[in-house]
């Protein structure tokens, strides 16, 4: 029996970081949300309002998921907190998009090869790829303002 303690100190200490990871995920999604919002009202375009509506619907249903992982793992509702500003400019905050989207996807994808729970990793790797296709359009529509 001596032999188990450290590897359940191990265990513990890693479903410790565990979380501490998914609490970050859920405040970088509640940051998006608000974020996403924001740069809806300052698209140009009907169609821009609507796609980055739409991604910005992706981000609450990761928010969500997130947010029902944390409970399980917890047993206590995360308490989401704005952790980054989004610009007030269009163009920079679709360039602040683009890099947050792209850092997200290796967070992510990261955090879903660390856990052996395939419900957590199945949420993560979805969350990644739509992550990734959020990515794409913002970089879309940046490129639409650069070089229009």
């Amino acid at each position: 029996m001596v032999y188990n303690i450290p590897y359940l100190q191990i265990s513990q200490a890693l479903d410790t970081h565990l979380v501490q990871d998914i609490a970050h995920a859920i405040n970088g999604e509640y940051s998006a949300i608000a974020c996403y919002a924001q740069l809806a009202e300052l698209a140009d375009t009907q169609e821009e309002k609507e796609r980055i509506s739409e991604i910005r619907e992706d981000e609450i249903k990761h928010y969500r998921a997130f947010s029902n992982i944390y409970f399980q793992l917890t047993g206590k509702q995360p308490e989401p907190k704005i952790t980054e500003k989004c610009p007030d400019n269009f163009k920079e905050g679709l360039k602040f998009a683009i890099k947050d989207e792209q850092k997200t996807v290796d967070f992510y994808l990261d955090l879903a090869d660390r856990t052996r729970n395939r419900n957590i990793k199945r949420a993560f790797q979805r969350a990644a790829a739509d992550e990734q296709n959020h990515a794409v359009w913002f970089l879309y529509y940046y490129t639409l303002q650069c070089c229009g």
